[in-house]
């Protein structure tokens, strides 16, 4: 049997790769995206003071800091029972939708939008930032520059760091936003806006304009009918910072709706033997494999699903987009899995417009900025939207205020099952001996890239142990023996 391997796949957030089986007859016979590295924070933050916890967490990844931090502070205000104040939460929500902005901008131009802008069979030396550039011309790359450092100097001023925020404390948040600072949000979030608008012109003229790649969009090989579960308001639109999480079905309908404490009695991880990487799925329909359909408890997060599961937008030019995301696509759900790019844009739109509300909230300067939390520790789950899709941070203490549980469910972890299964189809559908390059492999790789993943992230095992493998070579390389460690602890000699 041949293997075509991809290694490491590329334009993601940590380390991966792609085993591509055939058959004697040429074609794909199986195809694993498996996940090698194992990061183990759910064990080692185990003994750490709970209030350490936003701090330790947002070093999981150095593209999604934010959204750890701001679960990670949730996740204590529940621990110790306590209600921020309003200013506070607006500062978060401030904060966090300014992040927003930034990560999905990075994501388009950098990571997702070259195989679009670019064309996913370019040369690879062309497929990220400057080939973009070359394509829609220096004044473009200008205004990504400039927007993303504007964004992240003010994420720097609020909450200490851009990369690893300190501003998110139990009962509120570290200092107040000064008069002068709120109108800097005000007027860069007008730029932010600005470039939202223009971010999505860009791709209807690109992307959309072109028949090739909207038939690449509604392909079947890039197609899955699954569940879908995003952070909704009260009227059903999409939340990043505060809501219940509601999940549809693949014909669309509300199948559950829940809070985020509540996410046990949901959700279920599951484990494979060829990836560090947790698998989640529906509880009441239980773990069936990687299949499609109403019977599968396979669902998806991220920007599409989002969508998904909403009803429509909080604000009116996101909620211009959406009607013409699902008019142009036809249908609701959408369950075109190369859509996340489209979707990922209506929500960078969507956070700007909020990230101006917020900066025009004269609340927002209030100084009343934290409550003293007073009751006793227990246990706590705080959950956001992350731009990859819904989070989950579960600690429980002791009286003291230790970690002795912490469970961290990632967006890429509710997107596994999706993920591996949008691999293999791209891999059947593109693949055969007979005809395989660069620019075919790539296209798998773009099933991968629409989610986003961050593998580092996402790369927890269960029950926590570490699967490993060790040979004894001799000194003409020969193996002479080896020994298996399973992820229950047993060890075997081969």
């Amino acid at each position: 049997m041949r293997t075509i391997t991809i290694e490491p796949v590329t334009r993601l957030e940590g380390h991966g790769r792609i085993e591509i089986f055939l058959n004697e007859q040429g074609s794909v016979d199986r195809a694993f995206f498996e996940v090698p590295e194992l990061r183990g924070f759910e064990k080692f933050v185990v003994g750490r003071p709970a209030e350490d916890m936003p701090q330790i967490t947002s070093r999981i990844c150095g593209v999604c800091p934010t959204a750890h931090h701001l679960a990670a502070t949730k996740a204590l205000d529940a621990l110790y029972r306590v209600t921020p104040p309003p200013a506070a939460r607006k500062i978060r929500e401030l904060v966090y939708h300014t992040f927003i902005v930034e990560d999905h901008a990075l994501h388009f131009y950098f990571l997702g939008g070259p195989d679009f802008v670019v064309g996913p069979k370019a040369p690879a030396a062309a497929r990220n930032l400057l080939g973009v550039i070359a394509k829609v011309g220096q004044e473009t790359a200008m205004k990504v520059i400039a927007i993303r450092r504007k964004l992240r100097e003010l994420m720097a001023a609020v909450a200490g760091k851009a990369i690893h925020p300190v501003f998110g404390i139990p009962g509120g948040v570290a200092k107040p936003i000064t008069r002068e600072l709120a109108m800097r949000f005000r007027e860069t979030a007008d730029e932010a806006l600005e470039f939202g608008r223009f971010t999505l012109d860009v791709f209807e003229k690109v992307v959309l304009a072109d028949p090739d790649y909207v038939a690449l969009i509604q392909s079947d090989i890039f197609t899955h009918q699954t569940y879908y579960m995003g952070m909704v308001d009260d009227r059903n639109r999409p939340s990043f910072c505060d809501g219940v999480l509601r999940v549809v079905s693949p014909s669309g309908h509300e199948w559950a709706r829940f809070p985020g404490e509540r996410y046990q009695d949901f959700i279920e991880e599951h484990s494979e033997p060829w990836s560090y990487m947790k698998f989640c799925h529906l509880k009441a329909l239980g773990w069936r494999g990687l299949i499609d359909g109403e019977d599968s408890g396979i669902y998806s997060v991220a920007p599409l699903a989002r969508l998904n599961a909403a009803d429509g937008m909080a604000t009116p030019l996101a909620q211009e987009a959406y009607l013409q995301f699902f008019g142009t696509l036809r249908g609701k759900p959408v369950h075109h899995t190369l859509a996340n790019h489209w979707a990922r844009l209506i929500e960078m739109l969507f956070a700007a417009e909020r990230m101006k509300e917020l900066a025009n909230d004269d609340e927002i300067t209030d100084p009343r900025i934290r409550v003293l939390p007073t009751e006793e520790p227990r246990e706590g789950v705080g959950v956001v939207e992350a731009p990859r899709g819904t989070l989950f941070h579960h600690y429980r203490t002791d009286a003291h205020g230790i970690i002795t549980f912490a469970n961290l469910v990632v967006a890429t972890q509710n997107n596994a099952g999706r993920i591996a299964m949008s691999i293999e189809k791209a891999a059947l559908g593109l693949v055969t001996a007979a005809s395989v390059d660069d620019g075919i492999l790539n296209m798998v790789e773009m099933a991968l890239r629409a989610y986003d993943p961050c593998l580092g992230c996402a790369t927890h095992s269960l029950p926590g142990g570490m699967p490993l493998i060790v040979s004894l070579r001799g000194s003409d390389g020969g193996i002479l023996s080896v020994l298996r460690r399973d992820s229950d602890g047993r060890i075997i000699r081969q």
